[in-house]
Order: C-alpha cells, then structure tokens, then sequence
C-alpha cells in the first residue's frame, strides 16, 4: 500500500513504524472474512482493512473524527487477522499507533475519559485486591452487569514449599491473584511436580498491557521497565530458565517487550533478553506430559478448550494444549466451528464495548453447545484470566483454566 506521510509524521518513530507496516498490506480483504466485529456488524470499517485505510488517512494528514475513533475503539485487537494476512502485516502494532494518534487529536467525552482512566489505573492498583475482596462479599447483591465482573470467591490450595535446582520466574499478575488465586498456586504445584521451583519477584506489577493498549504508552511502558528490573537479578544471578505465563494476555506483551522498548538506550537489551525468556506456560506442557503421565488421574469427562486469542493469534501457540493434555489421558476437544473467534473478553473490552462483548460471549458458548449437544462438556478450559472470567459470566458450566485441572488430576494421585 502506498503511503505519504503527513510532515507532522515524517521522520518519527511512530510514523516510520506505520509505514512500514501499511505498505506490506495489498488489500486482498482475507482479513475480514476473520475478524469478530466484522462478522457481528458487517461493516467495511469494522474490519481491519477499513481500520487500515482509516489509519492511513489520519498519517497522511486528515482530521480524524469521534467516528474514527469509534471504528478504532471497536477493534478487539485479536489479531486474527494476522493469522489470515497472507502478506505478515503487523496489525496489531499498527492499530497501537492509530489509536494514539486519533487520541491525540480527538478528545473524549468526559464521562469516556472517567471510565478510560479508573481501568488503567485502578486494575494494576493495589486496591484492586480489597476492592474485588469487597465486591465477592456483597456479590449477590450486585447488579448483573457488576457481578459478570467479580467472580465467587475462589478456594486456592498451598503454595510448594519444596526447594529446587531448577527454577522459573512467574508473574503473578494485577488482577488473578485477587480474582483467581489458585490459577498460580495450580501452576506451581504442577512445576514443582517436574521438580521446578516457581518463584515470583515482589516488585513485578501488570504487565504493562491494560495501560499501553488504553493509549497510555508511557505508563505501560514505565510498568514494562519496572519488571525488568524486578526481574533482573533473577535472570543475571539466579539462573533462571524462564520467565513463565500462565495468562496469555500478559505473555503476548511480554514477548513483545523487546520490541516495545527497542528505542529505549538504558532498557533495550535487557527487554529483548526478557522477551527471549518469557514462555507460556503451555509451551512446557511437553515436558510435564512426558514426566507427569504415570501421575495423572483423569476421568472420561469431555472437557472444552477455548484458545485465547492472545494465546493462538498473538503467541502463534496452536494445538499443543490440546495434543499433550490429550496425551495425559483427557478427553480435550475444541468448538468445531469458529474456534478462532474471540470470546470478546479482549482485556479492557468487555467493559467499554459491552453489547459486541456479550454478542461474542454468547456466539462462543452457542458454537460449543453445538459442538458437544446432548453431552455437554464437564468443564470449559481456557489460558487467560479475561477469557475465563468472560465465559463464566454467561454459562453455568465451570470454566477454569486447563492448568488447574491438570493440578486437580495429579493432586489425586497424591
């Protein structure tokens, strides 16, 4: 696609990044036969390609309008279409600068700007955890729309005490420790299972994700450095082998820090050596099928994997999942139709385009209870926190994440 930039963005870092992602695109269209909004609404800018030329006139010099910015603001930032594109545009980092460039220039009605800002700033805040502690008190209490928000409040087993040789970083995360907490207390005991210790440093905070993709680039990026930091003397004095996810929101911007920071002279280096580090948690499941198999007591229950978009899309992380939990004797299976759509959890999304979020959610339960009919599954299982929450908020089917069953099948043979 050829392009001309605006003056105002010739020679920024921004405006050579953008152009040199638009001109790989050649407007074939594959995209929008993938992309969730442009399957819910039907319209050329509610796609990417549309999203791509409206991005291109806003750096080529037009006024972007509150209508640009809708059509932006209603992307989910999935990335599908990256896995349809067959020309590798990097969408996902484009509609990063589009975003803040319409920002920019385009202000937001107050009340948009409030909401905006109490999720970037509220969800990494420490208050979240009594907040949400608060919130699962009064929980049935809550109206629906809040409730679909705070989870019932989760029994969490112990944390290993075992020391080991091995040892992997993890991130606890913002919001699944207060959310959640068993999702990383499963996860420790399955690695200490395999003889590897979990070790989580105390001053690595969000990812950075929930701010940087709220335009606020700094402030994700300020997070961004103080992991790295956090996790530094690990990395440089403890050996560590990885830095481990067990949320694919957070592991998709975390290997993507190296490309973050990339201009940064004092964090470069060390972001791309942490990128480098940083794992899924599912890119382990190899080795703990191999070692955990004699170990494992599962039923003959069919269980439902629902692959996040961050986790198939964003990490290009497809099957495995489902092949080695297979491998350990579940009976994994996926939708058999549209599996790679969203859920429309996407983060921050359910809450500021709530009626395509929910659209989703129920398009997403709808293809699994088609896939499974008249033996639904016994649980739903799935690699995000976000995705988790989403879909348990319209079922009454457990949704878990696929590492606490894993956790709960070993912890019976114990």
């Amino acid at each position: 696609m050829q392009t001309n930039l605006a003056p105002e963005y010739q020679g920024t870092a921004d405006g050579q990044a953008a152009e040199a992602i638009l001109r790989k695109c050649v407007h074939c269209g594959f995209c929008t036969a993938t992309c969730p909004t442009y399957q819910l609404l039907g319209d050329e800018l509610d796609g990417p390609r549309g999203r791509i030329y409206l991005m291109k006139q806003v750096l080529e010099g037009e006024t972007p309008t509150r209508k640009t910015q809708m059509h932006l603001d209603r992307c989910l930032t999935c990335r599908n279409c990256e896995t349809t594109c067959p020309s590798g545009v990097d969408y996902g980092h484009l509609i990063d600068i589009g975003r803040k460039l319409v920002d920019a220039k385009v202000p937001r009605p107050l009340g948009e700007s409030a909401l905006r800002w109490a999720l970037k700033e509220g969800l990494p805040s420490p208050l979240f955890a009594p907040a949400m502690a608060m919130g699962q008190l009064v929980r049935p209490l809550l109206p629906a729309a809040l409730k679909n928000k705070v989870p019932a409040k989760q029994a969490a087993g112990d944390w290993p005490t075992a020391v080991h040789a091995r040892k992997v970083l993890m991130l606890a995360g913002c919001v699944q420790p207060a959310m959640m907490p068993n999702i990383n207390r499963a996860t420790a005991r399955v690695l200490d299972a395999v003889g590897v210790q979990t070790v989580i440093a105390p001053k690595a905070g969000c990812c950075g994700a929930v701010k940087y993709h709220l335009n606020d680039h700094d402030g994700g990026k300020a997070e961004m450095r103080a992991n790295i930091d956090a996790w530094w003397p690990h990395i440089e004095g403890a050996g560590v082998e990885a830095i481990l996810m067990n949320a694919s929101g957070c592991g998709v911007t975390v290997k993507e820090y190296g490309h973050i920071l990339q201009d940064d002279p004092l964090y470069a280096a060390k972001a791309a050596r942490v990128s480098a580090l940083t794992q899924d948690v599912s890119e382990w499941l190899p080795e703990l099928s191999e070692k955990l198999r004699e170990r494992v007591k599962t039923t003959a229950a069919t269980i439902a994997f629902h692959p996040p978009c961050t986790l198939q899309h964003g990490q290009k992380l497809r099957g495995g999942v489902e092949q080695h939990l297979g491998e350990l004797g579940f009976n994994v299976k996926i939708t058999g139709c549209e599996a790679h759509l969203c859920c429309g959890s996407a983060g921050t999304y359910s809450v500021l385009n709530p009626t395509l979020s929910y659209q989703l959610r129920d398009r997403k339960l709808g293809h699994l209870n088609e896939t499974f009919g008249e033996t639904p599954p016994e649980t739903i299982v799935s690699a995000n926190i976000g995705c988790i929450t989403h879909l348990q908020s319209g079922t009454a089917t457990p949704v878990r994440h696929w590492v606490e069953v894993l956790d709960e099948a070993l912890l019976k043979t114990l």
